[in-house]
């Protein structure tokens, strides 16, 4: 027997839902393919979901994200953060001034000694 959910359950309480507008996701897609053409990265997801939006960088496949370009709510309006994994590289209040840590040659440094 089929289950039937209440999609009213899930629908996001109190505004608009958070997404990449057109500019912001050519923003993304221009820095992300400049490391494709170079072979650094292969793959990504959007994700819109727990009030914001984010856009995954993976190295392979079926990997976990080397970084990730999150949009966030923040009153009348979101603020922008790049991880790697849990930590925060940098924030801004434009996704141009949060893309350019990609600018320059990234490298994960471990911090195992």
């Amino acid at each position: 027997m089929a289950k039937v959910f209440q999609l009213a359950k899930f629908r996001r309480k109190g505004g608009k839902p958070v997404t990449f507008n057109r500019q912001e996701l050519r923003q993304l897609l221009d820095v992300y393919s400049r490391r494709v053409a170079s072979g650094e990265w292969k793959d990504y997801a959007i994700d819109h979901s727990g009030g914001g939006a984010v856009f995954s960088i993976f190295r392979h496949t079926f990997d976990t994200p080397v970084f990730s370009v999150a949009k966030r709510p923040n009153g009348r309006y979101c603020d922008y953060l790049v991880m790697s994994g849990r930590e925060e590289i940098k924030q801004g209040q434009s996704i141009g001034e949060v893309l350019s840590v990609f600018d320059r040659p990234l490298h994960l440094i471990s911090r195992h000694g």
